[in-house]
């Protein structure tokens, strides 16, 4: 699916800090846990729950923040609609890993058992 350029460009620059509040509001306002929230970001980007601290303090853009991330080989796997695009079908790299974190927070707040957030066996 194609994005454009000046949306692209939107979502590299905003920052993990800005949208990080809005994750934790999102999944606890539907009985989901911080706790449940970080093991979500940490099986997509390998951060730890300091390490995700961190990145909101430092006010890292969604660029750097996946720029240092170690993506899981299984986000392939991450299919669906959210925010009207079609996640697996987003071409542009980085844009689809920040589409890939809004699902995973989005299927986390539906209520989806973790271990189908996470795509375990």
């Amino acid at each position: 699916m194609k994005t454009t350029p000046e949306h692209d460009e939107r979502m590299a620059k905003m920052t993990f800090s800005s949208v990080y509040p809005h994750y934790v509001t999102k999944v606890e306002k539907k009985g989901r846990t911080k706790a449940e929230l970080y093991n979500v970001i940490e099986w997509l980007t390998g951060f730890d729950k300091n390490q995700q601290q961190e990145m909101v303090e430092a006010k890292v853009t969604f660029e750097e923040f996946f720029q240092k991330a170690n993506l899981n080989p299984n986000a392939k796997l991450i299919k669906g609609v959210i925010c009207g695009y079609r996640v697996e079908e987003i071409e542009n790299e980085l844009t689809q890993k920040v589409r890939y974190l809004d699902k995973l927070v989005d299927e986390l707040a539906k209520g989806k058992k973790m271990d189908r957030v996470l795509r375990e066996p």
